[in-house]
């Protein structure tokens, strides 16, 4: 039986930031997060992720769609 390892976006929540971009607040991901997701991509190029870095990616990629989401909103308010 294969233990399946499940994170959820919201544990990130510490990881973002708001930035200005001109006149509007954006969400962002630090530096941490940033790199954190660039790291996972590349050992996912080469296909050596564990179970639990294949959960944590996925969490990263599901809050960057969201933040992707609001940011369009906030900049076509504009």
């Amino acid at each position: 039986m294969v233990s399946s390892v499940t994170i959820k976006p919201s544990t990130l929540i510490g990881k973002i930031k708001l930035q200005r971009v001109e006149e509007l607040m954006l969400f962002k991901f630090t530096e941490d997060l940033q790199s954190r997701m660039e790291e996972l991509l590349e050992k996912k190029k080469s296909d050596r992720l564990t179970l639990e870095e294949i959960s944590e990616l996925e969490a990263i990629g599901e809050l960057d769609r969201i933040f992707t989401h609001i940011n369009a909103m906030l900049l076509a308010q504009k």
